[in-house]
């Protein structure tokens, strides 16, 4: 008999309820045999975890369970959907999404740049490495850098400085001014002309824009730190949740300003 209609149930039931309903409806399972009447299996499923809209749930697994699966065992049904649910979070954990500035559309679901911002910094809890070309207002994001380093966030800026000091930045002071009231509560970096010189390029810019938390997510953007960027421009760019991809991104620049080594060089 062909159970792939009952997988695709379990499958949408595995990445619609929570890992809570779940892990319940799996040890209610695991007591149930094939010669249980499925109205009393609903009513178990439905009173271990209430809520969530459960009871459409219950009573759609038990009917495909019952119609396309009816050889299968209690046990078999509740390691299916572990199973599912599993690779479910593992798919989750890797998962990519975008983030955009300025005009949306229908055709994709967004996050806009802002948000998303504030999502990445807030969900540190040991590391924050930032870089960014251009920087100017951007005080929502000050504020939750702040709110960071009070919670013992180590913040790490990585920052183009201006064409006075060596930079890319013309008419400005450099990016590392907006973020002066952060000078005693983060690492400022930058790239000093000297070293853009023995890279074979003095002209060669420090433009990479991105935002990484615990090496576990990131943001990386077309989109300088500003007003204008953040909500205005039309910007895009990946909210990456691999923690793989991202903690290779963050060792590049923790290679980059390996001390004596790197071509990135601490801001006095």
């Amino acid at each position: 008999m062909s159970h792939e209609r009952f997988a695709e149930v379990i499958a949408d039931l595995a990445a619609t309820l929570p890992a809570e309903h779940v892990a319940a409806w799996a040890g209610v399972l695991m007591g149930v045999d094939r010669s249980t009447d499925g109205t009393t299996v609903a009513a178990e499923l439905i009173d271990v975890r209430p809520g969530f809209s459960v009871s459409a749930h219950a009573g759609r697994l038990v009917r495909s369970w019952r119609t396309e699966a009816p050889d299968l065992p209690g046990p078999a049904v509740a390691l299916a959907l572990r199973s599912a649910a599993l690779l479910r979070q593992r798919a989750d954990a890797h998962r990519t999404e975008l983030a955009v500035s300025g005009p949306t559309s229908s055709s994709v679901p967004v996050r806009l740049t802002s948000s998303v911002v504030v999502e990445v910094v807030r969900a540190a809890r040991s590391s924050l490495l930032v870089a960014s070309f251009a920087a100017y207002g951007v005080a929502e994001v000050i504020a939750e850098l702040r709110s960071a380093a009070r919670r013992g966030v180590h913040i790490d800026l990585i920052l183009e400085s201006s064409a006075e000091h060596g930079g890319a930045l013309r008419g400005s002071s450099g990016a590392a001014a907006t973020f002066a009231a952060l000078r005693d509560r983060a690492t400022f970096w930058h790239w000093p002309a000297a070293r853009r010189a023995a890279n074979g390029n003095p002209h060669a810019a420090l433009h990479a824009k991105f935002i990484a938390a615990d090496g576990e997510v990131a943001l990386v953007s077309s989109a300088n730190l500003t007003d204008r960027a953040l909500s205005h421009n039309i910007e895009v760019g990946v909210v990456l949740h691999d923690p793989g991809v991202v903690e290779r991104l963050v060792a590049h620049f923790r290679a980059l300003t390996a001390p004596e080594v790197g071509p990135l060089q601490r801001l006095p």
